[in-house]
Parts: C-alpha cells; structure tokens; sequence
C-alpha cells in the first residue's frame, strides 16, 4: 500500500468523524456579551446617523460588528492560539471555513452598495441579517440542531427589515443593534 495514500484516507477518515462532532469552540458568554455590545451600540447611535449620514451609519456599525466579532470569537482564537491541538484546530478551521464566506460577502455587498449609491444603505441591515443567517445555516451541522432556529430568526429579520428598508424612514439603530443583539443572545442559550 502507497503510504501517501494511507494518509489521505486516514485524514478522510477523520474529516468524517468530525463532521459527525458537535464543535465545542464557541462559548455563549462571549455571544451574549458580543449581544449587549450590539444593543448597547444602538441605544448609543447618535441620532445624526440615521436621519442625514447613511456612510457615517456604515461605518458606525462595521465597527461595531468588528468589535463585537472579536469578543464572540475570543473563545475560539483563544483556544485556537493557546490549548488546541492540531486536531481541533484543524476543527475549527473547519467550522470557522464554513462561516467565514458569509461575513465576506457581507462586506463585498457592503462596500459595492457604498460605493454605488448611498440610497442603497438603507438595504444594507437587511442583507446583513441574511447574509449571517447564510452563515449560521452553513455551521449548523456543527453546531447544536437549535442553531437552525437562529439561522431562520436571522433570514426573517433580514426579510423584514428589507420590507420595512424601501420607504423613506429613517435608518434606525435598532434594525442593526436590536436585530444582532437578539440573534447573539438566542444563540447563547442554545450553546
């Protein structure tokens, strides 16, 4: 027998034992703290944001959700830098992989409605929530089975808040804030 080929199949092997594995990196404590820093951020927006400077409201929030990222997913570069092994890191390069498409095409859409045209930004808290429910559905067979309800409450929200987007309202803090800081928390208590 090729030992190149032993190899492969025994890598093979292991990729379809973890897909079997629930991934344990994510913790619900950074969550619901990456949930209040998400409702926190809406009740402080200045109001100027969303009546008279849609860019300004981009990068408000990119900033927070870069802030809020990096607190949800403390756990997880912790572990991954300090205690895992090759296996589990490996693991969550894996289930980190299946996200990661998702946050990317947010930004792309991002960046094109920006620079587009700013009468596009008001879509932009809609197709966020879609684009993370498209990324929670792609972890979810990694994650708990609930983890499917929070990927649908974030398809939902982002539907809605692309109805509610076509008038001339105001962008209002609670369509980012209020939409992620509930879809945080409910995943904390799924984890």
């Amino acid at each position: 027998m090729d030992f190149s080929r032993a190899l492969s199949q025994i890598d093979d092997i292991h990729r379809q034992i973890a897909r079997g594995e629930m991934y344990r990196g994510y913790r619900s404590l950074p969550l619901a703290a990456s949930a209040l820093i998400g409702l926190i951020a809406a009740w402080m927006q200045p109001r100027a944001l969303g009546l008279s400077d849609p860019i300004g409201f981009v990068l408000y929030w990119a900033a927070i959700a870069a802030c809020a990222g990096l607190v949800g997913a403390s756990e997880i570069l912790y572990r991954y830098v300090v205690h895992d092994d090759r296996a589990e890191r490996r693991r969550t390069q894996q289930v980190v992989g299946q996200f990661m498409p998702s946050l990317l095409a947010g930004a792309v859409i991002t960046a094109s409605f920006v620079h587009l045209s700013a009468a596009l930004v008001p879509l932009l808290p809609g197709l966020w929530a879609i684009c993370f429910g498209v990324g929670t559905f792609a972890s979810r067979p990694y994650l708990p089975r609930a983890s499917g309800w929070i990927a649908l409450f974030y398809y939902v929200a982002g539907v809605g808040l692309l109805w509610i987007a076509r008038g001339p309202e105001p962008l209002s803090a609670w369509w980012v804030g209020g939409t992620f800081g509930a879809g945080q928390l409910m995943a904390a208590a799924v984890l």
